[in-house]
C-alpha cells in the first residue's frame, strides 16, 4: 500500500467516519472537511515512502494536527485551540482512532447535516457525495456532467450556509427525524436515479453513481434498522441495479426491457432486494416500498409476458394516492398498456398532456409513440418518436428513437 489508488481506497471508505468524529471534535463542518482533505493531499506525499500500519488511524491523527493548526490560526479562537490542543496531547497517537462507541451516531448525524433541507438540492447532493460518500470535486462533475468549479461552489456555498444557519452537529430530535429523514432519502433517490438512467451525456447508465447510492443507502439501513422507508428505498436501489448487466449491449447501445436477457440480472442484488422489501413491509410500505414492490415484481418474472401487469397497475394507483405526480401517472399508464391495452393506456396519456403536467419531457412523447405504435397509428407514432428524439438529452436514448421512428416510415 502506498500508491494514489490506496490513497483513495482508504479514504472512500473511511471518509464519513473521519470527517463526523472531526466535526464532533472541532464543532465546525467545513474545518473537518477542509482538515481532512489535507491529511489525503499529505498521504499522497507520505505514503509511497513507508505506509502506515493503520492508514485510517494515520488519516485521523493527521486530520486532528491540521485541524488544530488550523483553530491556532483563527485569533478569535485562541482559548478554544488551548482547550483542543491540551485535550489532543491527553491522548497517544495510537488513541487517536475513531470512536467505535461513537461512529454511528457520528455518520447518521453527518448525512442529516449533508442533506439539511436549509440547503439548495444541489448542495445536498454536491455534499453527500464529497463528504459522507468521499468522491473528490472531479468525480461528481463527471458524475453529473457539469464543471468542476460548479461543483466547488456548491460545495463551498452549502458549507457557508451550515455555518451561517448554527447548525449542530447532532442527530435531530426523535420529532424532527422523521421529516429530516425523507430530505435524506431524497437526495439518495436522486443520486441513484442519475446513475441508474443519466439525464444526460454518452452513457445511459453511470453504474459508479448508482452503486454509490446504494453503498450510502445500505449505511443509513444499517443505522436505522426500525425505518421501513429507509429499507423500501434499499429494496428498490438493489432490484433496479440488479438489471444493470443486461440493460446495455457491449458498446453501450440501450436494451429494453422486452430484449433483455435476464440470466444476465444480478440474482444477488434481487435476493438483496427482497429481503430489505421484506423488512420494509413489515409497517406497510411507502412510496420507496411500493416503487420496490413494483421492482420485485419484474424481477420476479422470466419475461415480459409472465409478469403480472395487474399488480404492477394496482401498485402504481396506490403509489399516486400516497406520492401523486406526473411521472407516476406516465408509468400507470405504460402498466395499463400491458394489462389491458394501449387504448386506455393513450387516455390517461393524453390526460398528462391536456393538464401540461410535463412540459418539454422527452418521456410523454415518448410513451405516447409507443402507445401509437402499438394501435397501428404509425404516421402519428413515428411524429411523436421523433419529437422525443428531439427532447432526449441522452444521446444513447435519442438513438433508440430515432431507430424506432425510423422503422415506422
Amino acid at each position: 500500500m502506498g500508491t494514489a489508488a490506496d490513497v483513495a481506497a482508504v479514504w472512500r471508505i473511511e471518509s464519513a467516519r473521519i470527517v463526523a468524529a472531526l466535526t464532533r471534535f472541532t464543532g465546525d463542518f467545513g474545518l473537518a472537511e477542509d482538515a481532512a482533505q489535507e491529511a489525503v493531499a499529505e498521504a499522497l506525499v507520505s505514503w509511497p515512502q513507508g505506509a502506515p500500519a493503520d492508514p485510517a488511524g494515520w488519516l485521523m491523527t493527521t486530520a486532528r494536527r491540521r485541524a488544530i493548526d488550523a483553530i491556532r490560526r483563527r485569533v478569535a479562537l485562541r482559548d478554544r485551540y488551548a482547550l483542543l490542543a491540551a485535550e489532543a496531547d491527553a491522548h497517544a497517537d495510537a488513541d487517536a482512532q475513531i470512536d467505535p462507541e461513537r461512529i454511528d451516531d457520528d455518520v447518521l448525524a453527518l448525512m442529516f447535516i449533508s442533506c439539511h433541507p436549509v440547503l439548495s438540492p444541489e448542495a445536498r447532493i454536491a455534499l453527500t457525495l464529497r463528504v459522507v460518500a468521499g468522491l473528490s470535486t472531479e468525480e461528481i462533475a463527471r458524475a453529473f456532467l457539469v464543471p468542476v468549479p460548479t461543483v466547488q461552489a456548491r460545495i463551498t456555498r452549502g458549507k457557508k450556509t451550515i455555518a451561517a444557519a448554527g447548525i449542530p452537529f447532532e442527530l435531530p430530535p426523535p420529532d424532527e427525524r422523521r421529516e429530516r429523514l425523507s430530505s435524506v432519502l431524497s437526495v439518495l433517490y436522486v443520486i441513484f436515479t442519475e446513475g441508474s438512467t443519466a439525464t444526460s451525456g454518452e452513457r445511459l447508465v453511470r453504474p459508479d453513481v448508482a452503486y454509490e447510492a446504494v453503498r450510502l443507502t445500505r449505511t443509513l439501513a444499517a443505522l436505522l434498522p426500525t425505518e421501513p422507508e429507509v429499507h423500501g428505498l434499499l429494496a428498490l436501489c438493489e432490484l433496479t441495479a440488479a438489471r444493470f448487466p443486461a440493460r446495455t449491449s457491449a458498446d453501450g447501445t440501450p436494451i429494453l426491457l422486452d430484449d433483455q436477457d435476464r440470466t444476465r440480472w444480478d440474482f444477488a442484488a434481487i435476493r438483496r432486494g427482497l429481503a430489505a422489501l421484506s423488512v420494509a413491509s413489515t409497517r406497510g410500505l411507502g412510496p420507496y416500498g411500493l416503487q420496490a414492490a413494483i421492482a420485485a415484481t419484474h424481477a420476479s418474472a422470466s419475461s415480459v409476458e409472465d409478469t403480472d401487469w395487474d399488480r404492477i397497475v394496482v401498485l402504481y394507483e396506490a403509489l399516486g394516492r400516497v406520492a401523486p405526480s406526473p411521472i407516476v401517472e406516465l408509468n400507470r399508464a405504460v402498466a395499463v398498456a400491458m394489462a389491458t391495452g394501449p387504448a386506455q393506456a393513450l387516455l390517461i396519456v393524453d390526460e398528462l398532456i391536456a393538464t401540461d403536467r410535463l412540459p418539454g419531457s422527452h418521456l410523454v412523447p415518448t410513451v405516447r409513440g409507443e402507445l401509437l405504435t402499438r394501435l397501428g397509428r404509425h404516421p402519428e407514432a413515428r411524429a411523436e418518436l421523433e419529437l422525443a428524439a428531439r427532447r432526449c438529452p441522452n444521446l444513447p436514448e435519442r438513438s433508440v428513437l430515432l431507430r424506432k421512428a425510423a422503422a415506422l416510415a
